[in-house]
């Protein structure tokens, strides 16, 4: 069986690296909400980009990260081979969507987009997603080798970077008022467009920072190969891309269906775009799992207690990210200060897309069924029919909800493909997932929930702060008396085993 431990330890490295870069990412929210107010609608535009590059780096790796791992452990493939012309499919299929776009369809999608005037942002941040869409086989490469620390050196290199670039350009420089290339205009107001030519540099350096994993183009390109792979990989293509529209569709249709000017819109929905990136820590905590937890379920898929293993990792990711819930919603009126005050009013949405996102990363470990039974189409069903609800919800409601109508629709689209997932999955590939327990943590976290909801309403905030400091100390209290007892953990357990 696989060892939990080898899980703990790798998704520690993936998990540190991953909040160290979010962190240091975090800190382009107050830079670029205090730069671009929210009436001013930039960060509106800024949301709105990047939830197209979202999709768009799916279909540009069309499921391949996925695929590379499986084809990667299976028996009679050839590493060298299967790596290779991964990489040498990526390659092509990013080159040549950026002569397509760039010559022939740049002012279409940009009209469509409704940046008709700008078109430089789709044509900047299209080059950055197809280099992109090519970096992710280098770093499943990394991730293949068992190279944790590597791979998240590159990532925080590559952040660190885009932070000292967007604090230099969009305040040292206009706080000093040094116009060194020309781009500011008298009053040192910039474009929006420099935060994605950062973006871009960024990308480029990342590139050439992997030059030791690109020598696997010399193991050439395998025709048999490559049709396996596609054959593998498109109901995972279909799949990945509904799934994104989960969390994508909402900044892309906001625009279309808000019930006001273009300007309001992008107010709107960068107040909505700022106030989520507090409730990406979730999306943080399952990214550190996947990281860690894809490789060992593909390389160790014929181990025969591989599903108990499975429900043990389903219930300890769920105690985790209820762990994290409650400790952003404990100290939500300390971590608001991370984006501006004019962004503040819509700090309601946290919860609800937290939920939905701990939604979502269960949904993730369900889907494990379908990928080691190469029924992956059943993920493309799900994630499917979650995208659908989403968007009738976003259509319906988002002229009367406003971006609250984008928080439910994600909490109801997730929370219907996760139990679809799971229903299906008992039938096709049953696992015993201790429910009762998963139950528990729910129950008490919920409970606990309400309870810093009502303390928050009721009380000063630093007493409120202090109540959901013991209500926190309770929930990890409840962890440790079920599940992990103070005499197992390393080094601290040496005192208790000796009582």
């Amino acid at each position: 069986m696989p060892n939990l431990k080898s899980l703990a330890k790798d998704t520690a490295i993936y998990g540190l690296s991953s909040i160290i870069a979010r962190f240091i990412n975090y800190l382009l929210v107050p830079i670029q909400t205090a730069r671009f107010a929210a009436s001013g609608g930039e960060y509106g535009v800024i949301t709105n980009i990047y939830a197209y590059v979202s999709i768009l780096v799916i279909l540009l790796t069309f499921g391949m990260e996925t695929t590379f791992f499986r084809f990667m452990n299976r028996e009679n493939e050839d590493p060298e081979k299967v790596y290779s012309t991964t990489l040498r499919m990526l390659a092509t299929t990013s080159l040549f969507s950026i002569v397509l776009v760039l010559l022939l369809l740049l002012q279409p999608i940009a009209g469509l987009a409704g940046y008709a005037d700008n078109p430089e942002y789709v044509a900047v941040m299209y080059v950055t997603v197809a280099i992109d869409a090519f970096m992710c086989i280098p770093f499943a490469y990394l991730r293949y080798q068992h190279k944790p620390l590597k791979y998240a050196m590159l990532k925080i290199v590559n952040i660190l970077l885009n932070i000292t670039l967007n604090l230099l350009y969009l305040i040292i420089l206009p706080a000093l008022k040094l116009n060194p290339f020309g781009i500011y205009d008298e009053q040192f107001t910039l474009d929006v467009a420099f935060v994605f030519y950062i973006n871009l540099t960024c990308t480029v350096v990342s590139l050439m920072l992997l030059w030791k994993e690109l020598r696997g183009f010399r193991f050439g390109f395998d025709k048999e190969v490559c049709k396996r792979m596609l054959t593998y990989t498109w109901p995972l293509l279909i799949m990945g891309v509904a799934g994104q529209l989960n969390q994508a569709a909402s900044q892309i249709l906001f625009p279309y269906f808000f019930d006001g000017s273009r300007q309001e819109a992008r107010a709107q929905l960068g107040i909505y775009g700022a106030c989520i990136k507090i409730a990406m820590i979730m999306v943080m905590i399952t990214q550190a799992f996947r990281l860690a937890y894809e490789p060992l379920v593909f390389g160790n898929s014929k181990d025969k207690n591989n599903r108990e293993y499975y429900a043990k990792a389903m219930k300890f990711y769920l105690i985790f990210t209820l762990l994290a819930f409650l400790t952003v919603m404990g100290y939500l009126d300390l971590l608001k200060f991370i984006i501006g005050e004019s962004y503040w009013e819509g700090l309601r949405v946290v919860p609800i897309v937290m939920a939905a996102e701990i939604m979502f990363g269960v949904f993730f470990n369900l889907s494990f069924w379908y990928k080691l039974t190469d029924r992956t189409i059943w993920g493309a069903y799900f994630s499917g029919i979650g995208a659908v609800l989403l968007v009738i919800v976003d259509v319906l409601f988002i002229p009367s909800c406003s971006y609250m109508a984008c928080a439910w629709a994600g909490f109801i689209a997730y929370g219907v493909s996760m139990l679809l997932s799971y229903f299906i999955g008992q039938h096709y590939y049953p696992i015993r997932y201790p429910l009762r327990d998963m139950g528990i943590y729910t129950l008490a976290a919920a409970l606990l929930f309400a309870a810093m909801t009502y303390g928050r309403q009721m009380l000063p905030l630093w007493t409120s702060l202090m109540l959901n400091t013991v209500l926190i100390l309770a929930f990890i209290a409840i962890i440790i008396r079920r599940d992990l007892p103070l005499h197992t953990l390393p080094v601290i357990g040496r005192h208790f085993r000796k009582k």
